[in-house]
């Protein structure tokens, strides 16, 4: 098993005033060569915007964006019609494809919102963009599917061959994932909590990056959140 913890303090940052942004991989005025991404996922965003403020209009093109609202709520708005909020029982996901263009605002006037953003290269460039919302409902002690690559299976669907999956767990609880495909890679966000991983305590926003797994099992400390990628790392 090949692997490597990512300690959250070591990630970029950038204080806007009214966005604090911390960058998993190289991203905007943050630059790490050893950190260009992860098999195809390109962006983990984690993002904390004060009440009212957003990002205006704005395009992408052959990406699959992820929005996973912590606390609060996202109002996007795009050109393929779509306006409305994203709250923190949700997730949003937006095959950008030939491009569209979009705003995401915080839908309060006065409270922060919090969120992951993520974005995944596509396994099929120049699609006609789409756009997915749905709610999400985690079941205790066990990972709940939010994306994968198929359109009639649970939750979200995207052109990659990944998945997410994010979970809730009591302290002390035993968790387990096995990889839908042995040759990809997995991400792994400690959301919240902390958990044992290899004998080794890995905490709220570290992450463990896993080349060479075909399942992995950790313990939960406390009571922990966890977010976790499934993706082609070739």
């Amino acid at each position: 098993m090949d692997y490597s913890i990512i300690k959250a303090k070591s990630r970029g940052y950038a204080n806007h005033g009214w966005l604090e942004a911390i960058h998993s991989f190289s991203f905007a005025g943050y630059y790490n060569p050893d950190r260009m991404g992860f098999g195809m996922i390109r962006v983990l965003n984690d993002d904390k915007i004060s009440g009212g403020m957003g990002f205006g209009m704005h395009p992408h093109e052959n990406m699959e964006i992820i929005t996973i609202p912590l606390e609060g709520g996202v109002r996007h708005r795009d050109n393929m019609g779509n306006d409305g909020v994203i709250n923190s029982n949700e997730i949003q996901v937006m095959s950008a494809g030939t491009g569209v263009m979009h705003s995401e605002v915080n839908a309060s006037p006065t409270d922060y919102l919090k969120l992951f953003q993520i974005w995944i290269m596509p396994n099929n460039n120049n699609v006609t963009p789409r756009y997915q919302q749905i709610k999400i409902e985690l079941t205790a002690n066990e990972f709940t599917q939010l994306v994968s690559p198929n359109a009639d299976d649970s939750g979200a669907w995207i052109y990659q061959d990944a998945w997410l999956h994010m979970g809730e767990f009591d302290q002390n609880q035993e968790i387990n994932y096995e990889l839908k495909n042995p040759l990809n890679g997995l991400y792994i966000m400690i959301v919240d909590g902390m958990v044992n991983f290899d004998s080794k305590e890995v905490t709220k926003r570290d992450a463990i990056q896993l080349t060479s797994a075909t399942k992995v099992q950790m313990t939960a400390l406390s009571k922990t959140k966890i977010l976790l990628i499934e993706t082609p790392i070739n």
